[in-house]
């Protein structure tokens, strides 16, 4: 499993390696990396811009973005996305949150320009790369996950299998 933007890796990249899943994250904080190392010494990790990544050139049965794509300009998002197409196996699943509406704003706890795409432009950018949206759900913090698979046949431009739901 890769984790993009790790931080520190807890807790749940420290709670997937504890439930036996081999981990790798990437993150361009050193400080965080140097946390996410500590918390999972047998996790392998990369301090770097995630667009930049070397990760990418490995196949992955599973990918996790939260709250880090919308951190990332509008053009590296779309490379990330294009990326993880590419490393995923067939079957393999890209979790990531980013708000369901197209929007800006300064992050509270980075102080950068945020921007999301929208729901629309996320799946048409998915779909390019051969990802599908098969859920999306909003938890009690209103955070919007975008649940996606890479099946093992071609979807059609269009055709979405998403469900919205809350938590």
């Amino acid at each position: 499993m890769l984790d993009l933007g790790c931080g520190s890796g807890d807790p749940i990249a420290k709670e997937l390696s504890r439930h036996g899943f081999s981990i790798s994250g990437i993150d361009a904080s050193p400080i965080l990396i140097a946390e996410f190392h500590r918390q999972i010494p047998e996790a392998s990790w990369a301090c770097e811009a995630v667009e930049d990544s070397q990760f990418f050139g490995r196949k992955y049965d599973a990918i996790l973005a939260v709250g880090l794509v919308f951190l990332l300009p509008e053009d590296a998002q779309q490379t990330v996305i294009g990326k993880v197409g590419e490393a995923l196996e067939v079957n393999g699943s890209f979790l990531f949150t980013a708000p369901r509406e197209a929007c800006e704003w300064e992050d509270v706890l980075t102080g950068q320009r945020s921007v999301s795409l929208g729901a629309r432009q996320y799946e048409a950018a998915l779909l390019r790369t051969g990802l599908v949206v098969i859920e999306s759900y909003v938890d009690e913090g209103e955070n919007h996950y975008f649940a996606c698979r890479k099946p093992g046949s071609p979807t059609r431009p269009g055709k979405s299998l998403e469900r919205t739901r809350t938590r």
